[in-house]
Formats: C-alpha cells, structure tokens, sequence
C-alpha cells in the first residue's frame, strides 16, 4: 500500500496546503521552533560536559556546574526536549494529514505542547540545583513525574481522539509507532517512578534492591526502545515516503516490523544488568531478546531504504533526503551494535566503558538527530507555507558537518572504550591488576578530545540548522538551485 494515499490534499501550487480542513497547524509551529531551540541548548550541554571530561578545570569547581549536574541535564535536554518535541510536532501533523481530522480536543494540543515545555524547565532547574532521584533517564523527583503524567495523558487522549475521528478508514502504520510510542511510555513512566514523598523535593521508590534495578533497567532500556525508536520509526514511516515521493517498499513488512518490535523490545531490558545481583536466567532472557531484535530491526531499516528504489538518484540533489537514509544507516548500525554487546561475553569487554558512550551516541546522534533533521527541514517550509527552505545548501553543509562530527564522536569513544575494557582485564605475571584505575582514565584523554572536537562539530550543525529556520519562517530565499535540480 502507498504511503502517498496519505498525502494532504494539492493546492494550486502543487504544494500541501497546511490549513486543509482546519488542521490546526499552530500548535505544530510552536513545537518546530521549541525542537530547534532545545535541540541547540542540548547540543550544547553536550559539548560543555565532554570538555569537562578532557579539561576538568572547566566544571569550574561550582557544584551546580559540575559534571554530575549537567550530565542529566544534557540528557534530559536532547532525548527528551528536543526529541519530545520533534515527536510531538511530527506526530500531530501525520495524525492530522493521514486521517483527514483537525487534531481532538480544541485546545487540549496546547495544554500538550506548553505544559510539556513547563515540564522540561521543571526538570532542568531540579538537575541544576541537584533535586533528582538519580535514576538514569528518569531523574526528575516526584511532583515533576507528577505534572508530566497529566501532561502526557493529554497528549495520548489528543492521538486517540484524533484517530477515532479519522475520515480515512484506514489507520496508517505510522501512526501504529506513534501510538505504540505514547502509550508505552506512559506505562513505564508510572511503573519506574513509583515512589512515596517525604518532602516537597525528595522521595523514596517503592521498589528496592534488585527489583529497583530491574524496574529501572525494564524502563531505561524501553525509553530507548519506544521514545528513541519506535516514536522515530513513525517518522520514518510518513516523511521519508512524502520527502521521496516514493510508497513504503513493502507495507506488509511495516505491519510485521511493528509487532516484532513491539513484542520483542520489552524484554531486553535485563542486558543492562548482566553480572550483577539480578538472577542468570533473567539475564540471559534479556540477551535473547535483544539478539532477536536483530530481524525486526533490520527488517524495518531495509524498509525505509527500499522505499527508495527507482529514485536513488534524488540522494545527489535532496539533502533532506539524505539525512534521512543516512539516519536509518545509522538506525542499523545501532541495531546490530547493541544486539552483539549484549551477548555475555562480549558484555563482559563493554560493560561500564566509553563503548556503550560510542553506541548510545551512534543511535542518538546518527539515527535520532538526522531523522528529526531531515523532519524540522520536512516541516518547515510546509507549516509556514513558504516555497521552500531559506537555503538547501546550508542543509547540504549541516549534513556534512554533523556526519564528521557524529564519526569522530563515536569511533574515538569505540577506540577509548575497547581499550578500558582491555586495561581493566589485564594482569600481570604475578596475578596483579596490571594498571590503575586513573592509569586508564590517563590512557583515555587523547579520546576525550577527539571527542569534545566531534561534539563541537554537532553543535555547529544544530546552528546552522537554526539559521536556516529562522530565515525560512522570515520568508527569505537564498539565490540558488531548488532541491531536485541536476
């Protein structure tokens, strides 16, 4: 089935026309330009805390400028304020344009889209000032958790709505990702933060020991699974068809990659835990799962690089097409890298170094980043009806730059973390550890560099992309070829 039976219907122009049947579009430009401005903060963060890796003196011996502080926040900043944003935008205007209805609820999208920014702020101002639970991916305290529930139940009810609404009797598969995405998550938001309150900043988890450490592998693993993925997959799924102007290669192998996934990523949570206190059965659970993700993985990867078959000619003019199946390049290699890590023995070299830092950043920046590029390029010129992005070099450049950042990035954290991992397993004739720990943390400053250069690299990407949205909603055009043109 072509995904082009989902295009909004032509204008004159030939162009989507982006208030057909009061779509309410407004809410979606807000969310474009909060993704482009968190996108920038978070790159930025970013690259700050990798400095301070390889020059320590620049955490400036102020403790709400630390490392320890600025870590989460920079997490926070790129996974889940300029990725949610990029989900919410995305996913308001493919469930608008693929069902034919004007988003459900009036105003509710608006209570969505700000209240999710109050909830960002919320939880940067709660790192800095160190008010966290300390659980990775999920370090805001209690009454933060609290107001993203409600926000979040908005935003699910304004999807549901929508689709219940729809015109089109057909549910498009890319909102089959979307939904998966909303509802999951919800789930595990809930079930990880359980916690009973003591004061106004501080509460316990319900759960304790090994099952906390379950719980929150069980949620950290599947917020890369379903926030990072399947959320992504549903972008993949409507722009990369629309930007091509091609249909999905197969629409039968969508419908099988998403119940494959959806099935087989909640259970590979427990690779995060081997050799730990969690019993070996439920380990080696974890790893088969993860192993098994391989086939859906690959099978949607092949996917979205055969809906270009017949037009790889358009990755020699389209750089917006190009971020976009270089991003499921990456969204493969990811997907075979964690799969092999998690197997014992190879998790037994990996385990606490700069790979798992390498691989995380190869999915993040690789897979994440392009594909939300090339989706606020997608986006932009459509929502503020203007005939086409300020300038399609300035996307060229950005691509560029951000692809030689992304491969110093994670080939130096490959190198560095390949080489801990030998470090710490090695022994002298005697039986002794053969070096220190700060010996390794010494070995690995070169990298450290190498990769504050990559990051800097990143961040010069994600301005470049601002300027050029910014120009593009001004209604400026830069004098050259449009995409397409030999």
């Amino acid at each position: 089935m072509s995904s082009i039976a989902d295009a909004a219907p032509q204008g004159a122009s030939g162009a989507e026309v982006s208030d057909y049947a009061g779509y309410q579009d407004s809410v979606i430009r807000f969310l474009t330009i909060a993704s482009v401005f968190w996108g920038v903060v978070g790159f930025l963060v970013g690259l700050v805390i990798a400095s301070q890796l390889a020059w320590p003196s620049l955490n400036l011996a102020l403790e709400w400028t630390s490392f320890g502080r600025l870590r989460p926040l920079h997490t926070s900043a790129v996974i889940f304020a300029f990725g949610g944003n990029v989900l919410l935008a995305s996913s308001y205007y493919c469930v608008q344009r693929t069902c034919q209805a004007r988003l459900w609820g009036g105003n509710l999208g608006w209570f969505v889209a700000i209240g999710y920014q109050i909830f960002i702020v919320m939880a940067a101002l709660s790192y800095v000032f160190g008010v966290t639970q300390g659980k990775e991916y999920a370090e805001p305290e209690w009454f933060v958790d609290l107001f993203l529930t409600v926000v979040w139940v908005g935003y699910f009810l304004v999807f549901v709505g929508t689709l219940a609404k729809r015109k089109e009797p057909h549910i498009y598969v890319a909102n089959w990702f979307f939904l998966a995405f909303i509802a999951t998550v919800a789930v595990l938001h809930i079930v990880n933060n359980l916690a009973i309150p003591v004061s106004w900043t501080k509460s316990y988890v319900v759960w304790a020991g090994v099952q906390d450490a379950l719980t929150q592998w069980w949620y950290g693993h599947n917020a890369v699974g379903f926030f990072l993925t399947a959320g992504f997959l549903g972008i993949m799924y409507y722009f990369i068809p629309k930007q091509a102007q091609r249909p999905v290669y197969s629409y039968r192998l969508s419908v099988v990659h998403f119940w494959s996934l959806v099935f087989m990523y909640i259970w590979a949570g427990p690779h995060h835990l081997h050799y730990t206190a969690l019993p070996e059965w439920a380990q080696t659970v974890g790893m088969v799962f993860s192993v098994m993700l391989w086939m859906p993985s690959w099978g949607g990867m092949i996917n979205g690089m055969m809906t270009l078959s017949g037009a790889w000619d358009k990755l020699r003019t389209d750089p917006i097409l190009r971020l976009m199946i270089t991003s499921i390049a990456f969204y493969g290699m990811s997907t075979f890298e964690g799969p092999m890590m998690s197997i014992k023995s190879v998790n037994a070299l990996s385990h606490y170094t700069d790979w798992t830092i390498g691989h995380v950043h190869s999915g993040a920046l690789g897979w994440v980043g392009f594909v939300s590029f090339g989706a606020i390029y997608y986006l932009v010129p459509k929502l503020w009806n203007r005939e086409r992005l300020y300038s399609v070099r300035l996307v060229n450049t950005h691509f560029w730059v951000a692809t030689i950042g992304i491969v110093l990035y994670i080939t130096a954290m490959w190198v560095s973390g390949i080489m801990q991992g030998l470090m710490w397993r090695a022994y002298d004739s005697l039986g002794f550890l053969q070096y220190s720990f700060v010996e390794t943390v010494q070995a690995m400053e070169p990298f450290y560099i190498i990769r504050a250069g990559g990051g800097a690299l990143f961040v010069l990407g994600g301005f470049i992309m601002a300027y050029n949205v910014w120009r593009t909603i001004r209604g400026d055009l830069k004098d050259e070829a449009p995409i397409g043109a030999a």
